[in-house]
């Protein structure tokens, strides 16, 4: 059944290529070896940078499940995934992760994420990016309140 749901996976990122939609990425969500999402990496034609074919198959997943976690479930992806859509999986809870090709594949077609782990190791002020920290009285206030809310869902 992996190597089934693996292909369809596959299948989905060449048929995004090919008709020009995104990036050549696919995912499969299963719960009980059946499909409940199957989604292709549309991040161009959406103009959102977080469209990779995982993230938008853990939100297809999530609304028909009607769950914001994915506990159970298994991803199937034509690619070893991305920094972004590794910590998606880890939040959504899924159970097991299967992919195609691997992150040097995917670096080799341009698609190198190498350098979002070197800056994840670096503290905030030494990343690409500019990042500060800026000290602030009010800042812990959203997370007291919400310790003290009694009726909160945990995630």
């Amino acid at each position: 059944m992996h190597t089934q749901f693996l292909q369809q996976a596959i299948n989905l990122a060449v048929k995004n290529v090919r008709t020009g939609k995104g990036g050549p990425f696919g995912a499969v969500i299963c719960q009980d070896n059946k499909v409940i999402a199957a989604c292709a990496n549309i991040v161009t034609c959406s103009n959102d940078p977080t469209a990779h074919a995982e993230m938008t198959a853990i939100r297809v997943a999530c609304r028909n499940l009607n769950d914001f976690q994915l506990t159970g479930c298994t991803l199937y992806s034509s690619c070893e995934p991305c920094p972004m859509c590794l910590g998606a999986i880890y939040w959504a809870r899924l159970g097991q992760v299967y992919f195609a090709c691997n992150h040097l594949d995917a670096a080799q077609a341009g698609f190198d994420d190498s350098f979002i782990y070197d800056e994840i190791a670096l503290s905030p002020e030494k990343r690409t990016i500019n990042m500060q920290h800026i000290e602030i009285n009010s800042a812990l206030q959203p997370f007291i309140t919400w310790q003290e809310q009694e009726n909160k869902i945990r995630y």
